[in-house]
């Protein structure tokens, strides 16, 4: 098989040659924009799932289906350790520019941008220099009185006001992304919400989409009661058999290519249908591949390259950020559960370590924090990589 064809692309947030197994999703987004454009009430969206099962791809194609619809659209990565005022500066200056290209009044724009300018710059610390002061590349006077006053929660909710304002203008709306967003700080996350539902209730043309890890729901829950009536919840997980076998056969066959049955079954068995596995799998069966169609015998040629490649970018890099202690946890969760992705009990942990429960909370928080593992639900504990219990048992 010709690699330089390799349709199959494994990478983080890489769309795949094939989005398969999200109609469902990208057709409810179609309806928000719809509605919302039209002044109807629409939740905003949250996307949960493990890593790799393609939370950011699908929301680089919402976002692609705003863009094509006329909105403004802007986009951010949530990171614990910064606020939300820099990037969330730089996502709606996008998607304000977006929106100016179809507005008719030039002075209107300026007048937001100069209000976003305000609020970008109360990033910069109270008494900074004049020399260190983040400067957000707004090319407009600043308008003061606006989303300025360092209350993020008030600000916010002033920004989005004006933003949604000049969207209605033109007949659509505003669409903010954000991934990661379990990594919003708890003041952040509680002015988004905040600011959500003040507009959901004025029907403001502007709506979140959210995705994160598994826990995200709880995060959101936990700083304002009514985030679960704020937004719609999508659970992302693996591909069923059906749409696995679409990943890998519609790629191929504008390439002239196909698998066989063996082959199919085979690349669902290892990669348990989760979508950066099967474009993992599928390039290395590919490239393996002596002649069309992919055999069954080719993937099992290949699965020990895709497995060196998954052991060193996918999951090493993760392994790697965790001290020993984390380490001797992360193994600990992998024995028990013999490897599976679900959860086990943080109290069986300790005895399967001889260890004293408090002892081994710190290893738990600094995991947590790093988003190797989150809390399934009270008193249990899950990895957030798929496969990852699989890969720890074979470590030494």
């Amino acid at each position: 098989m010709d690699p330089v064809r390799n349709p199959f692309a494994p990478g983080a947030g890489q769309r795949p040659p094939e989005l398969a197994g999200r109609d469902k999703e990208v057709d409810a987004f179609e309806i928000v924009l719809e509605r919302v454009a039209r002044g109807r009430p629409e939740r905003s969206l949250v996307l949960t799932g493990l890593r790799g099962v393609g939370k950011t791809v699908l929301l680089g194609e919402l976002r692609s289906m705003a863009v094509r619809a006329g909105w403004g659209a802007g986009k951010i990565e949530a990171r614990p350790d910064a606020d939300l005022r820099r990037p969330l500066s730089a996502a709606l200056h996008r998607a304000i520019r977006d929106l100016a290209v179809r507005h008719r009044n030039p002075e209107r724009v300026d007048e937001v941008l100069g209000i976003l300018k305000a609020f970008a710059l109360r990033a910069s610390p109270d008494g900074a220099k004049l020399r260190d002061r983040w400067q957000p590349g707004i090319d407009v006077p600043v308008k003061n009185g606006r989303a300025d006053s360092g209350d993020i929660e008030i600000d916010l909710v002033e920004l989005f006001t004006e933003v949604a304002e000049l969207a209605a203008d033109v007949g659509t709306g505003v669409a903010l992304f954000i991934d990661e967003m379990q990594d919003l700080r708890p003041d952040d996350v509680s002015a988004l919400c905040a600011s959500c539902h003040e507009l959901s209730q004025s029907r403001a043309p502007l709506v979140v989409v959210g995705a994160g890890l598994p826990h995200l729901p709880a995060v959101l829950s936990a700083s304002k009661s009514y985030s679960e009536r704020l937004f719609t919840y999508s659970r992302i997980g693996r591909l069923d058999r059906a749409d696995a076998d679409t990943a890998l056969l519609a790629p191929a066959e504008r390439e002239d290519a196909a698998f066989d049955s063996d082959a199919l079954d085979g690349l669902y068995e290892r990669s348990g249908g989760y979508p950066y596995f099967i474009q993992a799998y599928g390039k290395a069966a590919w490239d393996a591949a002596p002649s069309n169609p992919i055999g069954g015998r080719d993937v099992v040629v290949a699965a020990p390259e895709a497995e060196a490649e998954l052991a060193v970018g996918f999951f090493g890099s993760r392994f790697e950020r965790a001290t020993p202690a984390e380490r001797e946890y992360l193994r600990a969760m992998a024995e028990l559960s013999d490897g599976r992705d679900e959860p086990v009990v943080t109290s069986g942990i300790a005895e399967h370590l001889s260890r004293r429960a408090s002892s081994l909370s710190p290893a738990r928080d600094s995991l947590l924090k790093k988003g190797l593992v989150f809390s399934a639900q009270r008193g249990q504990i899950a990895f957030t990589v798929p496969h990852f219990g699989r890969y720890l048992l074979t470590q030494t």
